[in-house]
């Protein structure tokens, strides 16, 4: 049974949540590390199976709202956008926010190294109260708190993977496709040593596709891969 002054920090940290939980056993749970159940806490339950579910729940809940909100993002980059918003550091940052660390079961050694403030400790736990509210209380609640955070990490997501990365999209639409071998050649360089525009041009197979010019060999491969797309893209 729940300490009553437990009780009192669990509920104190439902609130941070805007949700209240009809079992508070279950997110003491979520925030019990796995290294705080040994010696006379065996008994106790910690929070791993709960982390896995609330990832997979994490997932559905930004697989959708990209689905609902982007309908001209493509597969690929709505793949790696969703990858960048649920990843470690952005799962950390909203933790940081909650006092997440504060409210942690651990062991005296995890606690002593710092485990209230490390990255992955924060990021799962925060998985694991995503499971706990999905479990508690359905899909309906968990999806709320989801989206309370979420929506701010995939706007930073989608700056930080970028539409114009075309030389990944490039990448990702030829081995889609079958279509060859991707290979990239500089075949220009002009201008003043302090002013180089380089000269890039994409093949796939044996045929020669786009052109591209830039100040660095990276966006002049960026220009030739956005032409390449734009061309493969033309009905034939």
């Amino acid at each position: 049974m729940l300490q009553k002054e437990r009780i009192e920090q669990l509920n104190e940290f439902s609130a941070k949540l805007s949700y209240s939980f009809t079992d508070i056993d279950t997110l003491n749970t979520a925030l019990t590390h796995s290294s705080y159940v040994n010696g006379e806490n065996k008994a106790r339950k910690h929070n791993e199976r709960m982390e896995f579910l609330g990832d997979a729940v994490l997932e559905l809940c930004v697989s959708e709202y990209l689905y609902l909100n982007y309908p001209k993002m493509n597969e690929g980059l709505m793949t790696r956008t969703r990858s960048r918003a649920v990843y470690e550091p952005a799962l950390y940052q909203v933790a940081e926010q909650l006092n997440l660390g504060d409210y942690l079961l651990l062991s005296h050694g995890e606690e002593n190294t710092g485990g209230r403030d490390k990255p992955s400790i924060l990021s799962d736990a925060l998985e694991a109260v995503i499971g706990a509210i999905y479990l508690d209380g359905g899909f309906a609640p968990a999806k709320r708190f989801i989206l309370s955070f979420v929506k701010t990490s995939i706007e930073d997501a989608i700056k930080s993977v970028s539409v114009k990365d075309y030389k990944t999209l490039l990448q990702e639409y030829v081995q889609r496709n079958h279509l060859g071998e991707l290979a990239y050649t500089v075949i220009g360089i002009s201008g003043p040593d302090h002013m180089r525009v380089f000269t890039m041009q994409v093949s796939i197979g044996d045929t020669v596709y786009g052109f591209g010019d830039g100040r660095t060999k990276q966006e002049a491969g960026q220009n030739a891969a956005k032409a390449t797309l734009e061309l493969l893209s033309q009905p034939t």
